[in-house]
């Protein structure tokens, strides 16, 4: 049996470099994804050295779309988008429509064809969902107004995006529509949406009733191994069954496939459950892309790469700046908002990789787009923090939204308790806390399990741990207390470490699930370190104790 096959090479040569050039990414504090485009780069044709099978990457890159898609669809949350909706959706449909204007003004004056300038122009128009939530969590802006409104901003242009991927076919179908009547394409057209509504509606009155009660089933069998699967049975079964049945994207099956998971009690579950091979996938996706590009456009075209570039970090960040300003909010909004927007990421690769398969855009564009996302996301944070300077935002709790809930909860609390995690161990601990009438802040990473602590009473930051500007605004120099309740031990131990160099007097506990974990934890710094299987086994044994000495003095 042979030990090597293009399978293998490429999914082993693919994660390989991905992990070491996503580690040179985080060491130079950019994103990782820079760092997954550039493993594909090396491992692209373009480059010499090992050259991984492209047609094997382009297979596996579209599990990573739909995994990608399931996992944006999961997350979707219509209370978010319809909180901010009066500027957010007018105010999307309109960035989208001026950028994709520019990026086919600039296809045309190219020489390429108006359906290769549509695709390329919605390409620069929509940005990254990792890099944006990135930014606003790093300077802790999420739950500000402008967090809000970039994050709705975010959701329509998904949407949008998402609507793009199912039209893209029909696009092709029609491109040369000088040979085509009207009534062709308009019959191609409406043959395309009621397809697609055909699907939605299958989804909505069978799939909604179906789905939650197998994931129901699975979850209830005790077998996490079967609830894992049937996760990943409802992902892949009905992005297939979508394509199969109904003639629409990968794409959209998936993503209708986690909205309706992410309205059920178990969507966290399955966002965890599923979360590695997501995550997997989505970076195999990442450096398929990378494959694709070839550096030598840097040389061979700079002027159309800088106009590329000209367009997503001014071009449609000005047009969001001039939007959030003409709906009536502050500069500060526009600029946190506009900086936010200021690159593209994900739906730009998907959106490039379909046009290049359906031939709708050159390979020029194709790299133009991917050089584009490089640079942009390179830039980004340097770009955002610009912005918040701009205004004396460079430390968050100056800005007014943040700073309110800061100085009420510094007035109501003395000597307070610090919660990391709201999870099972979280909620126990949460609810101990409160009978014993301590003063508690929770920190919670997650939005939705965030608004639900909300909703129990509980005063909540929302954002990660790790992150010192988190831990200040959960008043880490005045808590006495920190109780890190999350289940990752060795991310448990950087947040001790952080929170020790920020309140060295502050007494952490800790839980742990194995003895690599307990001593990480202690050498950085957590106080004391539990232990759920020694817990247990410490009790049982001392249950059975006195049970035996019970049973004892009755014998005689």
């Amino acid at each position: 049996m042979p030990h090597h096959s293009p399978l293998i090479g490429t999914i082993v040569a693919g994660l390989v470099l991905a992990f070491a050039m996503g580690a040179v990414a985080h060491r130079l504090r950019i994103s990782p994804l820079v760092g997954y485009l550039f493993a594909g780069v090396l491992i692209g044709p373009f480059t010499p050295g090992f050259v991984a099978d492209a047609n094997l990457a382009n297979e596996l890159a579209e599990l990573g779309v739909i995994l990608l898609m399931f996992g944006v669809g999961l997350h979707f949350s219509r209370r978010d988008l319809l909180a901010v909706r009066n500027i957010a959706v007018p105010g999307a449909i309109v960035q989208i429509t001026l950028a994709a204007a520019l990026g086919l003004a600039l296809a045309l004056s190219l020489g390429w064809s108006p359906s290769a300038g549509v695709v390329f122009g919605l390409s620069l128009s929509v940005a990254s969902t990792v890099v944006l939530l990135r930014a606003l969590q790093s300077h802790n802006l999420l739950q500000t107004e402008q967090g809000r409104i970039a994050v709705g901003w975010l959701i329509v242009e998904d949407l949008v995006m998402v609507l793009a991927i199912v039209l893209l076919p029909v696009l092709a179908s029609t491109r040369d529509g000088d040979h085509l009547a009207i009534a062709d394409i308009a019959y191609t057209v409406g043959e395309s949406v009621l397809k697609v509504l055909g699907f939605v509606a299958v989804m909505l009155l069978i799939g909604k009733r179906v789905i939650p009660s197998v994931l129901h089933w699975a979850a209830h069998s005790g077998s996490r191994e079967l609830f894992r699967l049937a996760v990943l049975a409802i992902a892949l079964g009905v992005a297939f069954g979508a394509a199969f049945f109904f003639a629409v994207s990968f794409a959209l099956g998936a993503f209708f496939a986690g909205m309706i998971l992410g309205e059920t009690p178990l969507s966290r579950r399955a966002a965890e459950e599923t979360l590695p091979l997501r995550d997997a996938f989505a970076v195999l996706f990442f450096v398929s892309v990378g494959m694709l590009f070839n550096p030598g456009i840097v040389i061979e075209q700079p002027i159309p790469l800088l106009a590329s570039v000209t367009i997503i970090i001014f071009g449609k960040s000005l047009a969001a700046f001039i939007i959030v300003k003409g709906f009536g909010h502050s500069t500060r909004t526009a600029l946190v908002v506009s900086a936010a927007l200021a690159q593209i990421g994900e739906f730009s690769f998907i959106l490039a990789s379909l046009g290049a398969n359906l031939a709708l855009i050159p390979a020029e564009a194709r790299d133009l787009i991917l050089g584009g996302a490089i640079i942009s996301i390179l830039a980004n944070p340097g770009i955002f923090a610009i912005a918040t300077k701009l205004l004396g935002e460079a430390d968050p709790s100056l800005d007014d939204e943040a700073a309110a809930p800061q100085n009420e909860r510094d007035a109501a609390r003395a000597e307070h308790l610090i919660l990391i995690g709201y999870g099972r161990v979280g909620r126990l601990l949460a609810e101990g806390v409160r009978e014993a009438g301590r003063a508690l802040v929770l920190v919670e990473e997650q939005q939705d399990v965030a608004r639900r602590a909300e909703a129990n009473g509980l005063t909540v930051v929302v954002g990660n741990a790790t992150n010192p500007y988190v831990l200040e605004q959960a008043g880490i120099r005045q808590a006495s207390k920190l109780l890190i309740a999350i289940p990752e031990g060795f991310e448990a131990g950087g947040i001790a470490e952080r929170a020790r160099s920020l309140n060295p007097s502050v007494l952490v506990i800790a839980q742990a699930h194995s003895d690599a974990e307990i001593e990480h934890l202690r050498q950085h710094g957590a106080d004391y370190v539990i232990m759920g299987e020694r817990a247990i086994a410490d009790r049982m044994l001392e249950l059975t104790a006195q049970l035996r000495a019970i049973s004892s003095g009755a014998a005689r």
